[in-house]
């Protein structure tokens, strides 16, 4: 069963971009700079934890259509969260 967290998380002024994969990876793009940081991902309930390619670790957790990571707020693209951060998809 795929988790219903896979796809594309963004900031709301889509500076960051975080894809996770249903392969268990993930991919994160800042900027102008894709694949700023790529690695692993776990999630268990509505917590996530990070392993980067790197190896420092992250965790965070999801209120619905909202992930609470590092300090940063990201939401699922496309969402009515993300749409009523100001930064839906623009048309």
């Amino acid at each position: 069963m795929t988790n219903p967290y896979v796809g594309m998380w963004v900031t709301a002024d889509n500076h960051i971009r975080q894809e996770l994969l249903p392969t268990g990876r993930y991919d994160e793009a800042r900027g102008r700079r894709s694949s700023a940081y790529t690695g692993r991902y776990e999630i268990t309930g509505t917590h996530i934890n990070y392993w980067d390619d790197t190896g420092f670790t992250a965790d965070g957790h999801f209120d619905g259509d909202i992930l609470h990571h590092g300090g940063y707020v990201f939401y699922r693209e496309g969402s009515p969260a993300h749409r009523g951060a100001g930064s839906g998809p623009r048309r």
